[in-house]
């Protein structure tokens, strides 16, 4: 059972010592002359773009909803209590 325990113990050690003794050396510089790099790069900073646009589209509709839901609730109140609401008016 110790043998096993070990065993297991040191397959783990070792396979986060090779994950950290990664470097970046194989990655490619910012300043990269390859066109397919470059053409990745322009793509990501697309995508970023985008997603901040419809990250802050999405903020909007959740405000506009938020306060048509609130709208909807205190007619629903109102008429639930007989009181006439400006609407019917």
């Amino acid at each position: 059972m110790k043998k096993i325990v070990s065993a297991l113990l040191f397959c783990m050690f070792s396979a986060a010592s090779a994950c950290w003794a990664q470097t970046g050396a194989d990655r490619t510089s910012p300043g990269t002359n390859d066109q397919i790099v470059q053409m990745h790069e322009r793509i990501s900073a697309a995508n970023r773009v985008y997603d901040t646009k419809v990250a802050a589209a999405k903020r909007v509709y959740l405000r506009q909803k938020a306060a048509a839901k609130k709208e909807r609730d205190a007619a629903v109140a109102a008429a639930r209590d007989g009181v006439p609401s400006a609407a019917t008016q």
